[in-house]
């Protein structure tokens, strides 16, 4: 139990009707799950309002209410308390509620449109591996240490990330590194955290079915570089257009990483292969088995966030070599006949783009390229016909599939894409929907020496249809259809 008084420690106050010195015994902004004595935040997301869960709150045994407007009927006894921004006040209270967990061991986020994933795991794995307990909070699943929590948010909510982050310093957890999604900065959910360093990684164009225009998406990334205090680093993609955009009203004490442009971290790719990298890293070689210039990025963020916590270089570089490529980014297997098979996360048309040019840079020559590509449903729309355009570009013959169509129906998802495909690229294309039978066709169109790019779900062992969740894993069932075609 602790004070209300105790929980709203740094939160701005506009009115409060009531008494602050009522003991809290827990924090929720779901009224379906207020106890007894518990706190109900009422937020306003895009779907429905939490003021009109008020009183079924109090029913429930609420006792305290935060809200951005005074209901007009006020029960007795129960504290009022008025906000200008509800999911604001969560995410402080959500600090205060835990003890403020992200204030006793150093947490790192990292941002951008591509990337965060591995460079997040790869963190978490380095630091594994160099000693130390940790943390991590992804899109792929929460760890702390070799315990393994299910994710179901590439950031979760105010109160389960404090939760999260308590859960590590009670393990004993010296460094955390989590991915921090636009969605989680523009809705508050990072609001109250304190960080050691933020990394930015990338940003094209994506989430715009939220965010409605580029500007407002790069903003939302910003706003997570001007929040870092004055002890914390910023570290940002010097090759990346809106890289230095990112520091421009930041107090962080700036860096810059980078392949191409002057950069504090430098990195230059020597030899790129099917098994891994060599790289020279500020002017050390070392091999790592990660493949593609993006993963040299993702390789060189982890470096320079290890050297800025203060990690010894070459510990770091001798301990990269060592890290294994993260689950379904650029996963790869190859079949008893030697037909390549690639899974991968890739669902933005960057991220499509540098998975191919990574193929088309360690490829022969001599053998296809067959690229089977879909596009999510209830998600921005106007990437759908691009990715089919790079697909095209890059491949020799390319098949259109359903990815997580949602609610929305395949056919209409596969018509925007279809929109992307030139006269000239028609006749290397095709549409199957069912995607477990356009893998089989992939590999049924294959000879020795073809690779087959499997883009969009990556890590998910699911496909959602109609609002349901259907086991689906793009790795197994790669795996499974080489046996059974004996490929």
């Amino acid at each position: 139990m602790k004070l209300l008084s105790e929980i709203l420690y740094k939160v701005k106050l506009e009115e409060v009707v009531g008494t602050t010195h009522a003991a809290i015994s827990g924090v929720t902004f779901d009224s379906r799950k207020v106890k007894k004595d518990a706190l109900f935040v009422a937020t306003v997301g895009e779907n429905s309002d939490g003021h009109t869960f008020i009183d079924k709150a109090i029913e429930s045994g609420a006792i305290a209410v935060i809200c951005e407007t005074l209901p007009a009927n006020k029960h007795e006894n129960i504290t009022y308390v008025k906000v200008a921004d509800s999911s604001l006040a969560l995410g402080i209270i959500a600090c205060n509620y835990f003890d403020n967990p992200s204030d006793k061991l150093k947490l790192v986020g990292i941002t951008g449109t591509n990337g965060k994933t591995t460079t997040a795991t790869l963190l978490f794995n380095l630091f594994k591996s160099l000693g130390y307990s940790v943390g991590l909070l992804s899109t792929v699943q929460n760890k702390i240490n070799n315990t393994v929590i299910p994710s179901t948010h590439t950031t979760p909510d105010a109160l389960a990330l404090n939760e999260l982050l308590s859960n590590m310093v009670e393990a004993g957890c010296e460094y955390a590194f989590m991915e921090v999604s636009s969605h989680a900065i523009v809705q508050n959910r990072i609001a109250g955290i304190s960080f050691a360093g933020g990394v930015f990684s990338n940003i094209t164009h994506d989430h715009l079915d939220y965010h409605k225009t580029f500007s407002e998406y790069i903003k939302a990334k910003k706003k997570f570089f001007d929040n870092l205090p004055n002890t914390a680093f910023a570290a940002v993609n010097r090759d990346d257009k809106n890289g230095m955009v990112m520091l421009q009203n930041t107090k962080a004490e700036p860096h810059t990483y980078g392949l191409r442009n002057v950069a504090d971290f430098k990195c230059k790719i020597v030899e790129s292969h099917l098994n891994g990298l060599l790289l020279n890293i500020d002017g050390q070689e070392v091999w790592v088995k990660l493949i593609g210039t993006f993963n040299a990025y993702n390789i060189l963020a982890v470096y320079l966030t290890a050297v800025l916590l203060k990690q010894d270089k070459t510990n770091v570089l001798t301990a990269l070599s060592n890290l294994n490529s993260v689950e379904g980014r650029f996963q790869y297997l190859k079949s008893p006949n030697g037909v390549i098979g690639i899974v991968d996360y890739a669902h933005t048309p960057d991220a499509l783009k540098n998975v191919l040019e990574t193929i088309k840079d360690i490829r022969s020559g001599n053998e296809q390229v067959i690229t089977l590509v879909g596009c999510g449903g209830d998600r921005d729309s106007s990437k759908r016909p691009v990715m089919a355009a790079i697909a095209c570009e890059y491949s020799n013959k390319v098949i259109l599939t359903s990815d997580n169509p949602r609610s929305e129906d395949p056919e209409d998802i596969l018509n925007q894409m279809q929109k992307g495909v030139s006269p000239a690229d028609v006749k290397k294309t095709l549409r199957i929907s069912d995607r477990k039978e356009a893998i089989k066709t992939a590999l049924s169109l294959s000879k020795s020496g073809d690779i087959i790019l499997i883009a969009g779900k990556g890590h998910e062992k699911y496909q959602e249809i109609k609002g349901v969740k259907h086991p689906f894993d793009d790795f197994e069932i790669l795996k499974d259809t080489i046996k059974t075609l004996d490929i």
